[in-house]
């Protein structure tokens, strides 16, 4: 995105030129796919594409939030001493949320301020937009006003927002990886234990494609409240047996052995989805430092089939536009990401096939679908930064 088109958004809204410029990635999870919620390890990474934010002081107490992604909204306006959620304020709870949960953990902010955001990831594609505007305002929050406060702390602060301020009932992988992000470098997560590492990622020849289905993810939320319990169904069925907390904690070899407890077949489908995504994503780790990203890409396959068959969450959108994907040359491996029934999936393509490639799954997809997918070349990217505004003039 050119970003002098930020600050000439800023000058149009506010009338006056913007002081500082801030960026926070979106993320993709490379693979690990509902496995955070039942134990297990995770493998995102933050994505080049994401959210930028022109800022200005102001004397007084008001905040003025605007989005060019959702300008219907116009300026959104409220007072450092009024921070109570508002449903009118739609988006702007977002970052209205950590600026209340910031001051009432005892952050001096003594002072309003006007802020523009625009984003390019594509609206509703599961690619973490919220997670990347909380931890742009956290970010700009914490330099603005020297609050001093670790980057990790802040991604915490996120997932409290999402679950206490806005209600939303998830787990911390978006904030993490937005917040944590490295260039060129994913993150496994242990989900139940907070302990991470990074690991490179080198693609060499190969770039990573987002695919778009362009579909409303209408069906994914109470899906994924039937998931998440059905997963807690088959634990308690287990822990008859085992000493175990999460699904996670099980290699697969034990899952064979004990599923006759679940005697469940959806269960046992559920369960085995949560406990096998979560061991390819300790071989996926292993593959890629080994450079070996034919087999990676072997195991990625591998979770779209088990996100098919054992969660059943993919749908003919995601579905039609995974299985085009391997049908095309220069292709390491595809699979859908995020909650699914519609959304994104990402695929690890040769890079002087890419061309081709979004011509021929873009007609597969539209023949079959009706209506056209949106395709997305993504670099792994750093976590939240500010961009010097003396470089963007030049």
């Amino acid at each position: 995105m050119d970003t002098n088109e930020i600050l000439q958004g800023f000058k149009k809204i506010y009338d006056k030129p913007a002081e500082r410029l801030f960026f926070s990635p979106g993320r993709i999870n490379l693979i690990g796919e509902h496995t955070d919620y039942n134990g297990g390890n995770v493998f995102p990474c933050a994505i080049s594409l994401g959210t930028y934010a022109a800022y200005e002081e102001r004397i007084d107490q008001a905040v003025k939030l605007y989005s060019d992604n959702i300008p219907e909204t116009g300026v959104v306006t409220f007072f450092l001493d009024r921070l109570e959620y508002d449903k009118k304020h739609n988006w702007a709870n977002y970052p209205k949320g950590m600026i209340y949960l910031l001051m009432k953990a005892g952050y001096n902010i003594d002072h309003g301020f006007n802020i523009y955001f625009k984003g390019n990831l594509p609206d509703g594609a599961g690619l973490s937009s919220s997670a990347s505007i909380e931890l742009l305002m956290g970010n700009i929050l914490n330099d603005v006003f020297h609050l001093g406060i670790d980057q990790l702390d802040l991604v915490k602060m996120g997932q409290k927002n999402e679950n206490e301020y806005i209600g939303v009932n998830s787990g911390i992988m978006d904030e993490f990886a937005v917040g944590m992000g490295k260039k060129d470098q994913a993150i496994l997560l242990d989900t139940n234990t907070m302990e991470y590492h990074y690991a490179p990622v080198e693609l060499g020849d190969h770039a990573i494609v987002i695919m778009n289905t362009n579909k409303h993810r209408a069906l994914a939320d109470s899906k994924y409240n039937e998931r998440r319990s059905q997963c807690e169904q088959a634990l308690a069925l287990l822990q008859k047996k085992l000493d175990i907390k999460s699904l996670g904690e099980l290699s697969i070899d034990e899952f064979d052995r004990n599923s006759y407890l679940i005697n469940d077949d959806i269960l046992i489908r559920r369960a085995r989805h949560a406990v096998f995504e979560n061991q390819r994503t300790l071989k996926a780790i292993k593959y890629l430092k080994e450079n070996n990203l034919v087999e990676f890409g072997k195991l990625v396959n591998a979770s779209h089939v088990s996100l098919h068959y054992d969660y059943e969450v993919t749908g003919v959108e995601l579905d039609t536009l995974v299985e085009a994907a391997w049908q095309q040359p220069g292709v390491l491996g595809a699979r859908m990401v995020g909650a699914g029934f519609g959304g994104c999936a990402i695929a690890f393509v040769e890079k002087d096939q890419i061309d081709n490639f979004k011509q021929n799954v873009g007609q597969i997809y539209q023949d079959k679908i009706g209506y056209a997918a949106d395709f997305y070349i993504a670099e792994i990217s750093d976590g939240p930064s500010e961009i010097k505004i003396s470089e963007v003039e030049k």
